[in-house]
């Protein structure tokens, strides 16, 4: 039996191997981290999140990020196993919504049941070895009675473990969200005037969501105390995969004892279709690590409209979508570690965060062109400006990102028309009123968190006027200089009115 379980794991392996990634998609992750009273963070379990990206057949593309607890068995067995039910001729063009939705239902199902199958022999080992302790007792030795008890917890960790899921299906470029559990699905629509409408699919499966609190109190499980704990065995999902004790077990669990019927369960919940014809920006796929990270630092109110402002940023400034949702992990982190640090209202609330993914997909967005970006035209110069910390005594100096922008500058996302003709600076302006007319851009495309940190004092180095009332200058452009002059030197000395005059 146990040859047949491992066999089953591996069938779904061996079946997906081939099967290409996706070109059009990238993720980023990050592990947990707990802080220290030092502030510096230390991992306090592997990473259990869990993705799939893959291309199939027929215009079919599925994607998937998968929360995983309690080790990452459930969350890497999930996005193996979804993927050989759904992308191994299951699906067809010819497949009507209603037939999508069904089959998605169908893939849910068989993933549960697949997964407790692989830990059948777990769960009788585990009974076996209780039942053998309770007639002996008496009549076993100290060391043996240990030894049955160490694995007996070792076969618990190995039934314990359960993953949310939040998976997205392209076909027939329309797109259809299904989801179990507390991952989040944004939608980002590019206007015609390059505005960012955000919309969020669903609702996470949660122990605030009303609607959920209903289907367990017809069950006749208390709604009011679920809502006040926030929390089920340990989590505060109210729909996941796997969870052994909490599917099977959950009489014995005192919230959910009076549950006619298991009250959390792994059906997904489907939204779509929703037409992506016509469609300019990207799809994004959130695990509830990175949106509790986010959240915890800055609220709730805005986390969504944030992190789509962070990607479009990012899908200016990258050329490759690994690169830009790895940033945007990268970002999210280091905006929860500074309010820990900080020490203001919310760090008590950033303390730690568990595993981050981002999944990011486009729908006929532009990359940023590795010779013209961020902006379609222009291209970034390096300015070396000297930043002294408050906390400390040393000199050193920040490399922020210069713009010089053509036409029809992307900033952000956002159109904006430059009131600079041909990308070229005017004969004798200053750099840094074209820094100026570029802010966003260029404080996304600065090394600080954005709070202005860098440059809130100068300390002891604040410049003195001269006789002549002028303070000299300290942001070194002489790197911006050599670098303009290089690209757009003519032979001639057109460009000679740049430069310190």
């Amino acid at each position: 039996m146990a040859a047949q379980r491992r066999n089953l794991i591996q069938s779904h392996q061996s079946w997906t191997d081939d099967l290409p990634l996706c070109q059009m998609c990238g993720v980023g992750t990050a592990t947990n981290c707990v802080y220290g009273p030092d502030g510096k963070g230390a991992q306090s379990h592997d990473n259990e999140d869990g993705h799939l990206r893959f291309r199939g057949e027929d215009g079919c593309f599925l994607y998937g990020v998968f929360n995983g607890y309690d080790g990452s068995r459930v969350a890497g067995f999930a996005s193996q196993c979804l993927t050989a039910e759904l992308l191994l001729g299951q699906l067809n063009s010819s497949h009507s919504d209603s037939d999508v939705r069904r089959i998605l239902t169908q893939a849910f199902d068989v993933v549960e049941k697949s997964y407790f199958e692989t830990i059948d022999d777990a769960l009788a080992e585990k009974a076996h070895l209780a039942n053998y302790l309770l007639p002996h007792s008496e009549s076993v030795s100290f060391h043996q009675t240990q030894k049955v008890h160490e694995r007996v917890k070792e076969l618990d960790q190995e039934v314990s473990g359960g993953a949310t899921a939040v998976v997205a299906l392209i076909l027939n470029n329309k797109l259809y969200i299904a989801s179990v559990g507390t991952n989040r699905a944004l939608l980002c629509k590019s206007s015609s005037d390059g505005q960012n409408q955000v919309l969020q699919i669903g609702r996470p499966h949660g122990t605030d969501n009303e609607d959920e609190l209903q289907r367990m109190s017809a069950l006749g499980v208390d709604p009011a105390r679920v809502r006040q704990a926030g929390q089920l065995a340990g989590q505060n999902s109210t729909r996941r995969l796997g969870d052994y004790r909490v599917k099977f077990n959950y009489n014995d669990i005192d919230l959910l004892s009076a549950a006619k019927s298991q009250p959390v369960i792994a059906e997904p919940e489907i939204h779509g279709s929703q037409s992506l014809d016509g469609v300019t920006g990207f799809l994004l796929l959130l695990s509830e690590g990175l949106i509790n990270a986010l959240e915890s630092a800055h609220g709730p109110e805005q986390a969504n409209q944030e992190i789509v402002a962070m990607v479009a940023a990012e899908l200016a400034l990258q050329t490759g979508l690994e690169a830009v949702a790895q940033s945007v992990v990268e970002r999210v982190k280091r905006l929860h570690h500074d309010v820990y640090a900080s020490g203001r209202q919310r760090a008590t609330l950033c303390s730690r965060h568990e595993d981050m993914t981002l999944l990011i997909r486009t729908l006929n967005y532009p990359l940023a062109d590795g010779a013209l970006t961020p902006t379609q035209g222009g291209r970034i110069y390096p300015v070396s400006v000297p930043y002294s910390n408050s906390q400390s005594t040393s000199k050193t100096s920040v490399t922020l990102s210069l713009v010089m922008p053509s036409q029809n500058t992307l900033t952000n996302g956002t159109n904006t028309a430059s009131t600079l003709e041909e990308g070229t600076p005017t004969p004798g302006q200053s750099p840094t009123a074209t820094l100026q007319s570029t802010n966003t851009q260029t404080q996304s495309s600065s090394s600080s968190s954005g709070d202005g940190s860098l440059f809130r004092q100068r300390g002891s180095q604040a410049a003195q006027p001269d006789e002549t009332g002028r303070v000299p200058p300290y942001v070194d452009f002489s790197q911006f200089y050599r670098l303009w002059g290089s690209d757009h030197s003519d032979g001639h000395s057109s460009q000679s009115g740049l430069g310190p005059q």
